[in-house]
């Protein structure tokens, strides 16, 4: 599961970076369910909502970390108070300041996966980077690393590091980055897919008449004649075959990753208990047939 949407509303440079509004009971809630129907891997990062996605999770799997993989970000700046972020910062310092206060926010002596967020960081200077996640491994304070990149050449700098063991990229039925899925099937890296729902658009909940509120992020999408009204209109096109079987639209985007390759791990987030049952569902169904994905890509004219 994807922890960005429960870190509640923030801004980024001025401008919205979440979701909207957040209950932080039901997020609560909503972890319980997730982990009760077999869900053991959560994704979050110090940006999201400031450190309040990180210090939600914590308040939830209280006595369970053993049960879970917890995997988080560092490098943008920000503020917890405020919740106001801006900029990047990658130096030493920063990056091991950044891992003790997620441990302190997360209550844990250690962090299972920890990625580095900036995914247009140069990768020459992404080198000193690595070697500080590299030192942190050896401490103690981090069992593995990986980098939050849609990038295969900056994917491939960190794939050369001993405890790089993940790559964050963009993976959807839609947007399908062969490049750095190549990337982590070459290094027999995990593909953490960020985006498997297309930030909500092929859960098909939205149509040409949809808005959204000024504290979510995507409250500028254009569902009329924009980005969003192509997508709308390519998801009609293949929306019986995600639908097959009985799966919802977007139990069929999940399906789909999963029978892209092997190495895939979707991380869809959520804001209610519902939207994690319906992702957590998606498990019982599998991946889509062979036959499927061939006909998705006919379709799609790729």
């Amino acid at each position: 599961m994807g922890c960005w949407a429960i870190g509640g509303p923030y801004c980024f440079e001025g401008n919205p970076n979440g979701w909207g509004i957040v209950d932080d009971d039901e997020s609560v809630h909503a972890i319980h369910r997730a982990i009760d129907t077999g869900v053991n891997f959560f994704d979050t990062a110090d940006l999201y909502g400031c450190g309040r996605s990180e210090r939600v999770l914590a308040k939830t799997l209280d006595g369970k970390h053993g049960d879970v993989v917890i995997t988080t970000k560092f490098g943008y700046k920000h503020n917890e108070p405020s919740r106001q972020a801006s900029g990047i910062c990658a130096d030493p310092v920063y990056i091991r300041n950044c891992c003790e206060r997620s441990l302190n926010r997360l209550e844990r002596d250690h962090i299972d996966l920890y990625q580095f967020h900036v995914g247009s960081y140069g990768p020459d200077d992404a080198l000193t980077a690595r070697d500080v996640l590299e030192e942190l491994v050896a401490e103690g304070k981090i069992r593995w690393y990986g980098w939050s990149t849609d990038k295969a050449k900056h994917a491939c700098v960190f794939a050369a590091g001993q405890y790089c063991t993940a790559i964050q990229h963009l993976l959807n039925v839609l947007s399908r980055n062969p490049e750095a899925l190549l990337v982590c099937e070459e290094h027999n890296l995990a593909s953490i897919n960020k985006n498997p729902l297309g930030k909500g658009i092929l859960t098909g909940k939205f149509s040409h008449d949809s808005c959204l509120p000024t504290d979510d992020f995507r409250q500028n999408w254009n569902f009329q004649d924009g980005k969003q009204a192509i997508q709308l209109k390519q998801l009609e096109t293949i929306r019986e075959i995600l639908s097959s079987e009985g799966r919802t639209p977007g139990q069929g985007a999940l399906a789909w990753i999963w029978a892209r390759c092997d190495k895939t791990i979707p991380i869809p987030g959520f804001k209610t208990i519902r939207q994690v049952k319906e992702n957590a569902n998606a498990m019982q169904f599998g991946p889509l047939q062979p036959g499927q994905m061939t006909e998705i890509e006919t379709i799609l004219g790729r």
